[in-house]
């Protein structure tokens, strides 16, 4: 992950970074994370709602790629269930901050208490994704996070990362991710869009203190993107 420039015309992306995380509400839903400092009202206002309750089938839903790249993701069946994996439920090196809350979010700390890892995983039909385009659409995803009414502002700054696919352990699931840090607290945030079922996730950690990659690396590890 490449860390956000400190240059001038990238000054206001990096403030805006660290109000997005500082406002952070833990509820699970985007539009409650948006900042409400966007300039002048011009920023998406998503809605999403949390991945039907229902749980999906044993059995994949069709036959599924076998990576989930960007341009797999247009493979993926319309009716595919996608969410995370929790890795970190009997992990002793971790704790409960916020529970599910019913709206497709909840939090782990580590038990040293210096970082956090927020999950979110929901239906976004108002994030402004490109339909088959799920780099761009992930994009878009994070601008929306930050508040920033156009993912062109993000893709330059972007990185793409990968989470596991299925299992922990691989790194076959595309994402893309932007870093940030604000005196001793740095921040990585990853996301990825599924634009053949509209169905977006993404992961937030968060630290003082501790090791941000490291932690980062374990969080993807241990918390497979499951399709079905």
């Amino acid at each position: 992950m490449t860390r956000i420039s400190q240059a001038p015309q990238l000054a206001r992306l990096a403030a805006l970074s660290v109000i997005a995380l500082a406002a952070l509400p833990l509820s699970g839903c985007l539009y409650a994370q948006i900042p409400v400092n966007v300039p002048d009202g011009d920023g998406p206002e998503p809605s999403p709602t949390a991945i039907p309750s229902e749980q999906p089938s044993d059995e994949p839903s069709g036959d599924l790629p076998s990576t989930m790249t960007f341009a797999d993701g247009a493979d993926i069946p319309s009716e595919a269930y996608i969410q995370w994996g929790d890795g970190l439920i009997a992990d002793d090196g971790w704790k409960i901050v916020k529970p599910d809350d019913g709206n497709g979010g909840w939090t782990y700390g580590t038990v040293d208490d210096t970082c956090t890892a927020q999950f979110w995983q929901g239906l976004i039909p108002d994030v402004p994704t490109v339909a088959g385009d799920d780099s761009v659409s992930s994009d878009a995803m994070l601008a929306v996070i930050l508040g920033e009414a156009d993912a062109a502002a993000i893709t330059p700054l972007a990185t793409t990362g990968s989470f596991s696919y299925q299992v922990g352990g691989n790194a076959d699931v595309e994402n893309r991710q932007v870093v940030g840090e604000e005196g001793e607290r740095r921040w990585a945030m990853a996301a990825r869009a599924f634009t053949a079922t509209g169905v977006g996730l993404y992961v937030i950690v968060d630290c003082t203190g501790g090791d941000l990659q490291a932690t980062m690396d374990e969080v993807i590890d241990r918390n497979a993107v499951v399709i079905q």
